[in-house]
């Protein structure tokens, strides 16, 4: 099962940070895999966002998200609906040292055919996503 997380302390408040992260629409700005998305709904549990990523030979991939999570300054917890992987993520967020303490995490199970011939990809894309953090790190701390 491929599977990722990565802990970055953004010298942030918390609330700068969660709302940040909170709304994906802010997504392009550090995951350059994301080509477009937009929130149907308010920010919360249920919020879907109709989302096209990078795929194989640059074409656009559905990658539809819904938050199955969303606690104010603490959590959020999605789920990739649309396309063909639909990997689980989660952002934690503490308060350190007047700073952010911020752990994103990433899982995907697979089945059959896609787990012998997408794990290695999958796993590829996720350990991206993690190096992705230090440029919304800069971004957020105004490098």
């Amino acid at each position: 099962m491929p599977s990722a997380q990565r802990t970055v302390v953004i010298n942030r408040p918390i609330a700068d940070v969660f709302a940040f992260f909170a709304d994906a629409e802010n997504d392009p700005k550090w995951r350059p895999a994301v080509k477009e998305i937009k929130r149907e709904g308010p920010l919360g549990v249920g919020a879907r966002y109709a989302q096209k990523v990078a795929g194989p030979g640059g074409r656009a991939v559905a990658a539809d998200i819904e938050v199955t999570g969303y606690e104010l300054n603490s959590s959020v917890r999605f789920q990739v609906v649309a396309g063909p992987v639909r990997p689980q993520g989660e952002y934690q967020f503490s308060e350190t040292n007047g700073g952010t303490s911020l752990t994103f995490s990433l899982n995907c199970e697979l089945g059959g055919l896609k787990k012998i011939f997408m794990a290695k990809p999958v796993q590829k894309s996720m350990d991206a996503e993690m190096a992705n953090l230090d440029t919304a790190k800069q971004l957020l701390e105004g490098a």
